[in-house]
């Protein structure tokens, strides 16, 4: 009987595993990885036969599909090992200066990275050929029963340029041409990029009907574009259309313009997934998003909630975007340890890894009380959070998401109401103490890759 009890005891302070299915809208995962196989979500009606036998309009979506390609495979195997030394060499000299542990050579080495536009390039498709992995990783962390399920969105090898990623798209291509003829007229421009906005619109409402189809319940959504990227999308096509080079202002209020559109143009992901929860990630520019806006985080609906990155529990990063208004909490995201393509890992920073630390500690709040609404779980993520004083004014919460406070309150609410439960937890689990790396004072700069995006 003692024995019971004790296992009892044991079992009610341990996590129980993740049984919700977690979609993630990325670059193509590897579900071979050891961490994994075992997690994969599977169709429960389509086979590996060549026929639509769930009649969903995907030929043996066994694991999910890849939109950017329209096929089944989720991640291109081509590249395995096709990676030079450096692109390695990179993510580890970053994360010595996010936690400010870097030697004067490396900073030196990543100076000279950053001039050298091939490893640039080279880094650009690395990202993308790992970003689903590492997430996926993170998704699933202490999850032994997590579904993962896989939808590509993100090309491998994005094009150069000014381009829709899907750049073969010919509605794409007339409305930058009719842009950069625009002849300096601001209505010709803007409906230009308005046509544009509702591209990215079309081609993310597919995406969202899959993940309502398939019912994920959590979708975790490390992409975006924001307004400096935007900018730099923008500029050459402004120069065109305006007839000289676009000013500070003109190019601002153009980026900020574009990407409210886009933002519009976004809600078509969310809305055909009433009951999934959509995690984003706010975005690695360093802005704040109240100003200038990233989409899809700045969507401000009862399904999504956005996510900044900060440096353990030390600081925000200095990488991370942020916004009272529009960034909801904030999650370890410098130096994260994940999988990536191949039975390999990768310390990684990025909101982009923040976001699925979120999208976790969802799926596991889910699997304690699977009745939650979408409004219970962001209330448990936010008013769970450790609050901190850096982060007061950057993020809505105030706080950075606390696991053990949120899975007892997940699990309190099942037997009580849920602002009880909430206290309760609050009551019963301290903040999370603080790793000794943390103790380092400083943070260096640390060139971040941004958000892998439907524009490039």
């Amino acid at each position: 009987m003692k024995t019971l009890l004790m296992v009892l005891a044991l079992t009610a302070m341990t996590h129980v595993s993740n049984a919700a299915t977690i979609a993630i809208i990325d670059s193509g995962t590897d579900l071979n990885h050891q961490d994994l196989k075992m997690k994969k979500w599977v169709n429960p009606i389509d086979i590996d036969d060549a026929v639509d036998n769930d009649d969903n309009g995907y030929i043996d979506d066994i694991n999910g599909w890849n939109f950017a390609d329209n096929n089944n495979k989720l991640y291109d195997k081509s590249f395995l090992g096709k990676f030079s030394p450096d692109v390695y060499k990179f993510f580890e000299v970053q994360t010595r200066m996010l936690r400010g542990e870097s030697t004067p050579e490396d900073t030196i080495w990543i100076q000279e990275a950053r001039k050298n536009p091939k490893l640039i390039a080279e880094l650009g498709t690395f990202g993308n050929f790992v970003h689903g992995t590492h997430v996926a990783g993170i998704a699933a962390k202490n999850a032994e029963l997590a579904k993962i399920m896989v939808l590509k969105i993100i090309p491998t090898k994005s094009p150069v340029g000014g381009h829709l990623v899907m750049s073969d798209n010919a509605e794409a291509n007339a409305a930058f041409s009719a842009i950069s003829k625009a002849g300096g007229s601001e209505k010709v421009i803007k409906l230009g990029l308005k046509l544009l906005a509702s591209l990215q619109g079309k081609q993310l409402a597919p995406i969202g009907k899959y993940v309502g189809l398939e019912k994920a319940r959590i979708a975790n959504c490390s992409f975006g574009t924001s307004t400096h990227a935007a900018s730099t999308i923008l500029k050459p096509i402004l120069k065109m259309a305006l007839k000289h080079d676009p000013t500070e202002e003109e190019l601002m209020n153009y980026s900020i313009f574009f990407v409210n559109e886009i933002i519009k143009s976004a809600t078509q992901l969310v809305a055909p997934a009433p009951k999934t929860l959509f995690v984003i990630a706010a975005g690695n520019d360093g802005m704040d998003n109240d100003l200038y806006p990233t989409s899809p985080a700045n969507l401000k609906l009862q399904n999504t909630i956005s996510v900044a990155a900060t440096l353990g529990y030390k600081k925000i990063a200095s990488f991370s975007n942020f916004g009272e208004k529009m960034v909801d909490v904030a999650a370890p995201g410098v130096g994260i340890l994940s999988s990536i393509p191949g039975n390999l890992y990768l310390t990684v920073s990025g909101t982009s890894q923040a976001s699925p630390f979120v999208a976790n500690v969802a799926g596991l709040a889910v699997d304690q009380n699977p009745s939650l609404s979408n409004s219970d779980l962001k209330r448990i993520l936010m008013e769970t959070s450790d609050q901190k004083e850096f982060l007061k004014g950057k993020v809505m919460s105030g706080g950075i998401v606390n696991t053990d406070r949120a899975l007892m309150a997940a699990r309190l609410s099942k037997s009580m109401q849920l602002g009880q439960a909430i206290k309760s937890a609050q009551i019963q689990i301290t903040d999370v103490k603080l790793p000794a790396f943390e103790s380092i004072n400083g943070e260096n700069e640390g060139y971040v890759l941004p958000m892998p995006g439907l524009f490039q």
